[in-house]
C-alpha cells in the first residue's frame, strides 16, 4: 500500500517520469502556520546539483491544492503536487526485458504482470521522496518544539569521504553511505508496544525510503557483543534522564524522553556507468550493459532531509492522537 499512520495519514503517489509526483496528508489539526515556503528548506536539501548527485535538475515547486486556506490549516485533507518537467523516458526503453540489477526491474515485472512504469524506477524511484519532504514539513510543525536532525556521517566507508566520491565518479560507479538521525526535546511514553512500538514504526517508514539497507538504535548491533553492565543505562533523574544513551532514548518500545538516536544505512546507487551482467528475458540469455540515464555516484548525500520528515511524520502520527 502507498499510505501510513493513523492519527496522521499521508498517501503517495506519482512516477519518477510520470506528470507529477504528490501526497495526500490527512489528519492535520486547524490552526497550523503553513505555506509553500515551509518546504523550500529540506527541499533544498534533497536537491540534485551538488558534487556526486545526478545531474537530473528538476524545479521541484510545490503546488498546494487543498487544505490550507489563509496561510493556515483548515483540518481538511492536504494535497501538495510537485510536477516533472525533466524527463527522458527513453532511457529505459529495454529494462522491461533486461531488468536492472539491484533495481526493481524484476520484481515490479512479476508483481505487475508487466504493467509496471519502469522508467526512472517509476514508483519505486527515488523521487516520490518527494512527497515524503512535504508530509514531513506539516509534521514537523506539528510536533515543534521537538526537533529532527539528520546528516550524513559515512560514505563510502569514510569520512571525509571526498577522495572515495571523486574514485567512484571516474570509474563510473557508486557508493554508498550511513546518515544519523537525534530527535531532541523528545517526551516520554510515546509508543504502543507490541506492533507500534516506537522503534516498528520509524523502521517502518525509514524502509520505505528507496536504497535503505539497514537502521540500529542507539548501540545498535554492538549491543550484541556488551554485557548488560554496559549497555544498560542509569537514569540520573526524576525524569528519566539517563548517564548514557544505549537505547537510543526508547525502552519497551516507549521514548523515555531521552534523545532518540539511530543509524540508518544507505546502499549504493544500483545504476552505475560500469557494464553489469543481467538476464535478457526476450533472448533468455545473460546480457551485458551500461545503464544510461542520470544517476547519482551517491544518493545517500540526498538522504538526510527525507530521513527526518520520515520520523517527524512517525511522531506527528504519535502525538496527534488527541487531536
Amino acid at each position: 500500500m502507498n499510505s501510513f499512520g493513523k492519527n496522521f495519514r499521508i498517501s503517495l503517489f506519482g512516477e519518477s517520469h510520470g506528470k507529477s509526483i504528490g501526497v495526500i496528508i490527512d489528519g492535520t489539526p486547524a490552526g497550523i502556520e503553513f505555506s509553500a515556503n515551509d518546504l523550500i528548506p529540506d527541499l533544498l536539501r534533497r536537491k540534485s546539483g551538488a558534487t556526486g548527485t545526478t545531474p537530473r535538475i528538476e524545479r521541484d515547486l510545490p503546488s498546494i491544492v487543498s487544505g490550507i486556506f489563509e496561510g493556515y490549516t483548515t483540518g481538511a485533507p492536504i494535497a501538495i503536487l510537485f510536477a516533472n518537467t525533466n524527463t527522458r523516458g527513453e532511457d529505459y526503453k529495454t529494462f522491461s526485458d533486461w531488468p536492472r540489477p539491484g533495481h526493481a526491474d524484476f520484481v515490479s515485472r512479476i508483481k505487475r504482470g508487466g504493467f509496471a512504469d519502469l522508467r526512472g524506477g517509476g514508483h519505486h524511484s527515488g523521487r516520490v521522496t518527494l512527497a515524503l519532504i512535504a508530509a514531513g514539513a506539516v509534521a514537523k510543525k506539528i510536533i515543534s518544539p521537538v526537533s529532527v536532525n539528520a546528516e550524513l556521517i559515512i560514505a563510502g566507508g569514510k569520512n571525509p569521504w571526498e577522495k572515495e566520491l571523486e574514485a567512484a565518479m571516474s570509474e563510473g560507479d557508486s557508493i554508498g553511505g550511513i546518515v544519523q538521525c537525534t530527535v531532541r526535546n523528545i517526551p516520554a511514553g510515546l509508543g504502543e508496544p507490541f506492533f507500534d512500538s516506537v522503534e516498528s514504526l520509524i523502521s517502518h517508514i525509514i524502509f520505505s525510503i528507496p536504497g535503505i539497507r539497514g537502521i540500529e538504535f542507539g548501540d545498535g548491533f554492538a549491543a550484541a557483543a556488551m554485557r548488560g553492565s554496559v549497555h544498560n543505562d542509569p537514569i540520573i533523574d526524576s525524569s528519566g534522564k539517563s548517564l548514557k544513551n544505549g537505547s537510543g532514548g526508547i525502552n519497551g518500545g516507549i521514548t523515555n524522553g531521552n534523545e532518540i538516536l539511530f543509524k540508518v544505512a544507505v546502499k549504493p546507487t544500483s545504476s552505475i556507468s560500469k557494464e553489469q551482467n543481467s538476464y535478457n528475458f526476450s533472448t533468455s540469455k545473460m546480457e551485458s550493459k551500461a545503464i544510461p540515464g542520470r544517476h547519482d555516484t551517491c544518493f545517500a548525500l540526498r538522504v538526510p532531509p527525507v530521513v527526518e520528515a520520515a520520523v517527524a511524520i512517525v511522531l506527528a502520527d504519535l502525538m496527534n492522537s488527541a487531536f
